[in-house]
């Protein structure tokens, strides 16, 4: 009851207001687990007050960085849950290249943290001959993150899932091997961009929308929101991934159809 009460204390809901000006946020869109890792930062730095907390991250960058990334979640690595991948590879991405009679497809990473999945697509977007005119469009709402992802450095145990030939070819070794950077071809197919999905404009036409393991941290409500401008957002016939924990109830009244597991299409 009384972590509970601290979501809904006036403390808390000024700290909340003060956030979305500063970072552009709506913390209210997130489930109660994000508000917890609120509170296990301000007991780590010994904050008793929400004013004390909001003070603290508002003067110092770093703090300002350990909080965006406790709340949006910044992990992720190359070709996670690598089965999927390839089905894009394989199967997807040529469906969409015969439906469309042309190699221009327009693809979408939506929470793109700091860059590994839409790298991965972009290497998918090489592999598979896709014209390099339309860029995969990565976007976040962390610009932090967005950052990290253009400097396009990450550790080998972000690789892990990487096929050796892909390796070989999209990467640059740094660091006696420790680091690796993609190479400049993937980095011009990936188009970066600052956006509050909750908020902006999506904009419509897309043939394949990867949208994994971030809606899951919103509330029911937000959840609802988001897919519906998903579906709109989406061409007739394209592809709509969510993450491996993931699936939408109630699919078929937002207009979806189940192309597989976590796979849903707008016909």
């Amino acid at each position: 009851m009384e972590e509970r009460s601290q979501y809904n204390s006036p403390g808390y809901t000024t700290f909340k207001m003060k956030m979305k000006k500063l970072i552009g946020i709506d913390l209210n869109s997130y489930k109660e687990q994000i508000h917890r890792r609120t509170h296990e930062l301000m007991s780590r730095w010994k904050c008793k007050t929400y004013d004390e907390y909001f003070d603290m991250i508002n003067k110092d960058e770093k703090k300002l960085r350990e909080f965006l990334d406790h709340l949006t979640i910044n992990v992720s690595e190359f070709f996670r849950n690598d089965s999927q991948w390839w089905k894009m590879r394989d199967k997807l991405i040529p469906e969409l290249i015969q439906k469309r009679g042309s190699k221009r497809l327009k693809l979408w990473s939506a929470g793109c943290a700091t860059g590994e999945e839409p790298y991965s697509l972009a290497i998918l977007s090489a592999v598979c001959g896709l014209d390099t005119m339309n860029p995969v469009l990565a976007v976040d709402v962390d610009q932090g993150a967005i950052s990290i992802a253009q400097k396009a450095t990450y550790r080998k145990t972000q690789l892990l899932n990487v096929p050796k030939e892909y390796l070989a070819k999209y990467f640059t070794t740094k660091n006696a091997g420790e680091t690796y950077e993609v190479n400049q071809e993937i980095k011009r197919r990936v188009s970066f961009k600052r956006m509050n999905m909750i908020d902006d404009n999506f904009g419509s036409g897309y043939d394949l929308i990867l949208c994994r393991n971030v809606v899951i941290y919103f509330t029911a409500d937000t959840k609802a929101k988001l897919y519906k401008k998903f579906f709109d957002a989406l061409a007739p016939g394209g592809y709509f991934l969510v993450g491996s924990t993931e699936q939408i109830f109630g699919y078929q009244q937002i207009g979806f159809e189940s192309a597989g597991p976590f796979l849903y299409t707008k016909k």
